[in-house]
């Protein structure tokens, strides 16, 4: 009797090396289509969105672009413009990069640039500032006498 090996899932591991490369190989692709104006939508073109990542999932089969306009402002408005063109941006993909299967594009804004602005002004609060400081000034004795 021969037993086979029980599959694992590699959702709690995080994304493979492949899901990376064909990741980052899509966020290109758009990044270049949209900085181009390929897709035949005057509101689109009129935008400046940054695509800061793409997550593929474990089948390549869906793609989800984490994208921002510029400036942070019309993050709506960009959001339906590409979604409203999300099969011609996908046939523009798919005619980019040579993959198996072409796939499926969601987007959503990226909200790391808010976490990291978030961060700054933590951090730039006096109390927050002084207790760093506090910290550095205390590391540079040696550790005791």
């Amino acid at each position: 009797m021969h037993i086979m090996a029980k599959q694992t899932h590699h959702s709690s591991r995080g994304p493979t090396q492949r899901q990376l490369r064909v990741g980052e190989l899509i966020r290109r692709a758009l990044s270049d289509i949209l900085t181009r104006g390929d897709i035949h939508d005057p509101d689109l073109n009129r935008m400046l969105i940054t695509v800061g990542e793409v997550r593929t999932s474990p089948d390549l089969r869906v793609a989800t672009a984490f994208i921002l306009p510029l400036g942070g402002k019309g993050k709506d408005e960009a959001l339906l413009a590409l979604r409203t063109n999300r099969y011609e941006i996908r046939r523009a993909i798919s005619k980019t990069l040579a993959l198996k299967y072409s796939p499926e594009i969601r987007f959503l804004i990226d909200e790391t640039f808010d976490q990291m602005d978030d961060t700054r002004r933590m951090l730039a609060q006096d109390d927050v500032t002084r207790d760093t400081q506090d910290m550095s000034e205390g590391d540079g004795d040696g550790g005791g006498e």
